[in-house]
């Protein structure tokens, strides 16, 4: 049987378990009576996950917020107003200490601790079953949200079993076997019939199983709320929320990751025996990777606002609970010693643009003076000559770093001279292994122990909603 078959045919098993698996159907009448949402048993959970967020992040959006307009962040005020229990995650997968988005998402997805690259499927081979697939057997609205491909290992983690992160075409006709009731991020590539490698139309393929098929924020807005709605909104990911907020054609086609979260819970909540939403910053770990700090701080601050929606929705409803996390960290940023700190920090007020379009804009035909420009066009301040002297010659024979750096542009020669302007230094380009945040607020967080294991989350998921370990 060929790979694909197999993986095929295998993920259709692993659904037909969860359905077949002895959960607690949370419904009423004949299938055991109506669960009491007495304060202690939560009836939705939205997860919120700032992918490759690490505790520099944290803490650099929210004293930008606190000196730029003099306000915390959603997250912060949470603990400063305690209405939220604090502890600390270890994020390590099956394999390494250092884990990807794949392990760590598989963590929490199937409870069980994978390799590296995998999607709750374990060294052997055997699968784990997808907590969403478990929710959804439970009769409950299920749906992920993410401002990266909603094929991506973060939501697809809760979603479905692939022996590998990167077989995204295949997790997109996955998604259309599996219904969920919301799935919205970038990724049209995957999905359109002019880019993918067999030429199969994933969009018309969805809209003729019934699905409302979004491509822009107002399609996202129009869609029937009687049908599951699959909106992918770009190629490759969603624009980050800097270069977004200087861009009013994309305003107006894209929403924020606020305005999906918004739509999803909206959509999701009509359901009666409640919802469980994933939402992802999926850029904020990208700006990490590329050392982006206008990608990723404003991505983060991006991200706070969609913790915002969440809480909002959490204390009208009461019987909704928020967590809070990361995966893992990223490049470890941080604000570091030197001179005139506080003045050099709050340059970043004036960022209108990231990294990302600085060095996408530029041509090894560039001139220096084109360069500075450019620079200061973007983040307010120029650059010496000689620094970008230096830029340039990278793109005579690319040779930068980074994940998701396709063109090898030198993101992190950028971010280290950038660092004497700013203050804020990195400490790699890459994962981390780091013990990370995690936050839980409303009925079920009193499971929540100080310290944890990402696969503990797991079950305290279905011990708080009521739903039986099948």
């Amino acid at each position: 049987m060929k790979r694909r078959q197999f993986l095929q045919q295998s993920s259709l098993a692993a659904i037909a378990s969860s359905i077949l698996a002895p959960v607690d159907l949370l419904a009423s009448g004949k299938e055991g009576g109506d669960v009491k949402w007495d304060g202690t048993t939560a009836r939705n959970i939205i997860f919120l996950v700032s992918d490759g967020m690490s505790i520099g992040t944290l803490t650099m959006a929210n004293m930008l917020l606190q000196r730029k307009e003099g306000r915390s962040s959603s997250w912060m005020k949470l603990y400063e107003q305690g209405k939220a229990k604090r502890g600390l995650m270890d994020t390590a997968s099956a394999d390494n200490l250092v884990t990807d988005s794949a392990a760590g998402s598989s963590a929490w997805g199937g409870g069980v601790r994978v390799p590296n690259g995998m999607l709750n499927v374990n060294k052997d081979g055997s699968f784990n079953v997808p907590i969403l697939h478990k929710f959804k057997a439970a009769g409950k609205a299920t749906g992920c949200v993410t401002s990266v491909p909603i094929t991506h290992a973060t939501p697809a983690g809760f979603c479905v079993n692939n022996a590998s992160r990167n077989s995204q075409p295949e997790i997109a006709e996955q998604y259309l076997q599996l219904r969920f009731d919301v799935m919205m991020g970038g990724g049209t590539e995957f999905f359109s019939a002019d880019t993918r490698k067999d030429k199969q139309d994933l969009f018309a393929k969805y809209a003729q199983a019934g699905f409302a098929v979004a491509r822009t924020k107002q399609e996202m807005l129009n869609a029937a709320a009687s049908q599951p709605l699959m909106a992918v909104f770009h190629g490759d990911a969603i624009p980050y929320a800097l270069d977004h907020a200087q861009d009013t054609q994309l305003q107006a086609t894209i929403p924020t990751l606020a305005e999906m979260t918004k739509t999803a819970i909206e959509r999701l909540s009509r359901n009666k025996k409640g919802f469980v939403l994933q939402v992802e910053g999926g850029k904020v770990d990208w700006g990490a990777h590329s050392n982006d700090l206008g990608g990723l701080i404003y991505d983060q601050v991006a991200f706070d606002e969609a913790i915002q929606v969440a809480v909002d929705f959490a204390e009208k409803d009461k019987n909704t609970l928020i967590i809070i996390t990361t995966d893992h960290g990223n490049a470890n940023p941080g604000i570091f010693g030197g001179s005139k700190e506080n003045k050099k920090f709050d340059s970043i007020f004036q960022f209108k643009q990231t990294n990302d379009w600085i060095l996408k804009g530029i041509t090894k035909d560039s001139s220096v003076n084109q360069v500075r420009e450019r620079v200061e066009a973007a983040l307010g301040f120029g650059i010496r000559p000689e620094e970008a002297h230096g830029l340039l010659g990278h793109y005579i024979r690319p040779d930068g770093e980074g994940l998701y750096n396709k063109a090898k542009l030198p993101f992190r020669e950028l971010g280290e001279l950038l660092g004497s302007y700013t203050t804020v230094h990195w400490a790699s380009m890459d994962h981390s292994s780091d013990h990370v945040e995690l936050t839980m607020m409303g009925p079920g967080s009193q499971l929540m122990k100080a310290f944890m294991k990402n696969s503990d989350l797991h079950n305290l998921m279905l011990d708080a909603t009521g739903v039986k370990k099948g």
